[in-house]
């Protein structure tokens, strides 16, 4: 039987020869550091700043045994920062998983008239989910190729590979995601469909043989049937997996105490992916609060306990028409979550349900319900998350905007990136909020290099900020140069995300020299306790461009209390942004 065990450390499907990460040269590192924090604080802070820096880059100091240790860590592995990165950014991370991590996709609202053409629209997903299942196992799908200034360049595939095979157990301290390794004779593949907070095993490979549309069209009624039978509801257990991460860690602990419980969390734990039948959810389905719905369920009174966010791939199937994906993050980036449900949505549209009529009940084994046993102590762990949970669906303040002034073209046609454009536009747009810049994160892919994963582009730059301080305090400046100070910010953003992904970012380095001096056991170098340091990692804005050649956009929440989450979706004539900020913010 398939056992879960620490992901390893691969390269599946990688073409041969992809190139290690580098490690950027120190003083290059420290340098831009400097250079990226200069405008954002206090000068006298700079000025102990600059100190700290230069202690640190002295010849024989902490800086260069760490930079020699990284260069040796570099040597050693496919991918010297990957998982010190992986820890960093998502293991380690103690908050909960819906809005504070997990990014979703919504689909375009569906219209389903009855029941069944929910299932139908469910068994057609389903089918399309396990043919890019096999593309993926055969290892079939394309070589991917870098874009603009990676025009031309193979990029990492090993993302893809994690999709449909892993899975992130909770920790008291830190998580860890685990991946299946198949034995010689692997139980049945089957996937997890959610339904009124029930869970139930489908197997989609039955006698060796995989389960068709018209299959998987009779398993979903009778799971329908199943749930619909009030008699046999037990409690929403899947609620447990929206709390903090040690919150659940702790609740998991005492869960498996029982066997019951034990096999139905192995049964989830190594299942394909998640469909989600949910009920309709009320009100106005505006892009905005499908979006909403999409990243908190709605809480214990809609769909929030109608989910299992430890899965990566969750796909939800709303009555109401409100239908899309939440990804658990830590496997996989954006591009393979838009790869994946581009390939579905045309998969879905190519090949409309084909159900000339349903199979023969009896042909089939019935589909099961998962078991729970719970004492008090699983009820009183249930009660705390579903009341954190409502914490979360209250103070989510989320918006979806859709731009129809121009698009990316217009953008194209003043010889500017679009990418850049937007991420000045976003750091002029904050400056009027808040009349300062902060520290800003936008993801940029490294998967030109072995087990590539993703650094940050530090958009807040000093030409950004005298770009947006001529556009709102300086009343005698002209249209001319503002217009050259926006072409130099422009320029400014374009040129870090080439360094960035060429491997030459600063986070990625800055993180691997604080880990290395951890596993050493030295003293914390002043660098990484300093304040400045410290704001820096403070992502007050939290960005990430997710275009999309299908009708759907992505979101998420934001990453600090005081931040907001900025998705955007350049198209030829628009642009979709997705914003969100907490409401006990003021």
């Amino acid at each position: 039987m398939p056992v879960l065990q620490r992901e390893p450390s691969k390269n599946a499907g990688d073409p041969s020869g992809l190139p290690k990460l580098p490690v950027p040269p120190l003083q290059q590192t420290l340098d831009m550091y400097l250079k990226c924090m200069s405008h954002l604080i206090p000068e006298e802070h700079l000025r102990n700043t600059k100190t700290i820096v230069k202690k640190f880059g002295a010849p024989g100091g902490v800086g260069e045994m760490l930079q020699r240790k990284l260069l040796e860590r570099r040597d050693l592995t496919d991918n010297w920062v990957y998982d010190y990165w992986l820890e960093d950014m998502y293991l380690n991370n103690r908050l909960a998983l819906p809005v504070n991590s997990s990014p979703v996709m919504v689909f375009p609202k569906q219209t389903f008239n009855c029941q069944s053409d929910v299932l139908r629209y469910a068994a057609n997903l389903i089918s399309g989910v396990l043919e890019y299942k096999s593309l993926i196992e055969t290892h079939s799908l394309p070589v991917e190729e870098g874009r603009g200034q990676q025009a031309g360049t193979p990029l990492c595939m090993d993302q893809y590979y994690k999709v449909f095979s892993s899975y992130r157990l909770p920790g008291p301290k830190t998580d860890t995601l685990v991946a299946q390794r198949s034995t010689v004779m692997p139980e049945p593949e089957h996937i997890i469909v959610a339904c009124k907070n029930q869970l139930f095993v489908l197997d989609v490979v039955i006698n060796f043989r995989q389960l068709s549309e018209k299959d998987l069209y009779t398993q979903l009624k009778r799971i329908r049937e199943m749930a619909d039978c009030e008699e046999e509801r037990l409690p929403p257990i899947g609620l447990l997996t929206s709390d903090g991460r040690t919150q659940w860690a702790e609740a998991r602990s005492v869960l498996i105490k029982d066997s019951t419980n034990r096999d139905s969390l192995d049964m989830i734990e190594r299942c394909l992916c998640l469909v989600c039948l949910d009920d309709p959810s009320g009100g106005d389905l505006t892009d905005t609060s499908r979006a909403s719905l999409m990243l908190h369920g709605g809480g214990k009174d809609k769909n929030g306990g109608n989910r299992w966010y430890d899965k990566p791939m969750q796909f939800v199937i709303g009555a109401d028409g409100c239908c899309g994906v939440v990804c658990e993050h830590s496997p996989f980036e954006g591009i393979v979550l838009v790869q994946c449900t581009e390939y579905l949505l045309r998969y879905m549209r190519g090949s409309p349900s084909k159900l000339v009529r349903a199979a023969s009940m009896s042909e089939l084994p019935p589909p099961r319900r998962l078991r729970w046993k719970c004492s008090p102590e699983i009820q009183t762990f249930l009660t705390a998350s579903t009341g954190r949970l409502q914490k979360v669906v209250q103070n989510l303040d989320m918006n979806v905007n859709k731009f129809i002034g121009y698009g990316k073209e217009f953008i194209k046609r003043q010889k500017m990136s679009p990418d850049a454009y937007i991420q000045v536009a976003l750091q002029l747009t904050f400056y009027r909020c808040h009349r300062r810049l902060v520290a800003t994160y936008e993801s940029a892919s490294i998967r030109r290099f072995q087990e590539g994963r993703v650094d940050n582009i530090r958009s807040a730059t000093p030409e950004a900020l005298a770009f947006v301080k001529a556009m709102t305090e300086r009343s005698n400046i002209t249209d001319v140069e503002k217009m050259e100070k926006f072409r130099t910010a422009v320029t400014a953003q374009t040129n870090y995300t080439i360094l960035a992904v060429k491997g030459m970012a600063i986070d990625n380095h800055l993180l691997g020299l604080r880990e290395v001096s951890k596993e050493l056991k030295v003293e914390m170098p002043e660098l990484f306790t300093d304040p400045t340091y410290l704001t820096s990692i403070q992502f007050t804005l939290s960005t990430s461009q997710v275009p999309t050649t299908e009708e759907m956009f992505c979101c998420y929440g934001p990453v600090v209390p005081n931040g907001y989450g900025a998705c955007y979706n350049p198209q030829t004539d628009h642009i979709i942004f997705c914003v969100s900020s907490f409401r006990e913010c003021a």
